[in-house]
């Protein structure tokens, strides 16, 4: 009896599989960060021509408010904030960078952190540059005393797709099937990056101003005119109170 013998290697499938995989996560990253990067910079836009044509004009009116509160209570020369004056400051929070006592336990795991990723051990330069990043953050988290951080970067190493080593297959598949994880969850960061930006009150602004403009309104010139007339008022009333015939 004759048996069938498969023309091809199924691992090498795999492989391939593998590889065309993380070409469309490749892809799929880049319009994503296009698409954040488009994002910020429409908004950023958007908050220079809000704050050009509408922050200024807020800022009036309010200034023109406190104005008329205190000609109301009769003191003019005071201002809000001069009651705080000479009220003892809290402390301020340490800055991350600052030195915390550092334990015998932190001491040990990052000598074994600094074993294990150090540049120096690196076999080409995107390796190299890998492992420099994490000992930033590694030399970051042992200044702080972060025992809990350190453990992180260990256990991102240890999963990510430079520890594996050898040159076979089965190192070749278990590597790409990392940098396929790496990749998947930075496309999730992405997405999150972009929701959070268009669940922001600026971005929601923008978009009923970019809708209003695709039906022939402009917002923005309307919320100049109304505070244009309410600066008026405010300053009509103003000028009456301080009046002295």
């Amino acid at each position: 009896m004759t048996s069938l013998v498969p023309s091809g290697d199924s691992r090498d499938d795999d492989i391939d599989a593998l590889r065309s995989r993380l070409l469309q996560l490749d892809g799929a990253l880049q319009e994503r960060a296009a698409d954040v990067t488009r994002a910020k910079s429409e908004l950023a836009a958007f908050r220079i021509r809000y704050r050009q044509e509408v922050g200024l004009l807020h800022e009036e009116l309010d200034e023109l408010d406190r104005a008329i509160a205190e000609a109301e209570l009769g003191e003019m020369a005071k201002r809000l904030g001069d009651e705080s004056e000479g009220q003892a400051s809290s402390p301020a929070t340490p800055p991350e960078t600052a030195t915390r006592y550092t334990s015998d336990a932190v001491r040990r795991l990052f000598r074994e952190v600094a074993k294990t990723i150090h540049p120096d051990l690196a076999r080409d330069d995107v390796a190299r540059d890998r492992r420099h990043t994490l000992m930033i953050e590694a030399n970051r988290a042992y200044a702080l005393g972060d025992e809990e951080r350190l453990r992180r970067i260990l256990h991102a190493w240890e999963n990510s797709p430079e520890a594996v080593q050898g040159d076979d297959a089965e190192a070749e598949r278990t590597r790409l099937a990392r940098r396929i994880s790496q990749m998947e969850d930075e496309l999730d960061g992405w997405a999150r990056d972009l929701a959070e930006l268009q669940d922001s009150p600026l971005w929601k602004l923008k978009v009923m101003v970019d809708d209003a403009a695709a039906r022939g309104k402009d917002l923005v010139a309307d919320m100049v005119r109304r505070l244009k007339r309410d600066i008026m008022a405010a300053r009509n009333r103003l000028d009456a109170m301080q009046w002295n015939p």
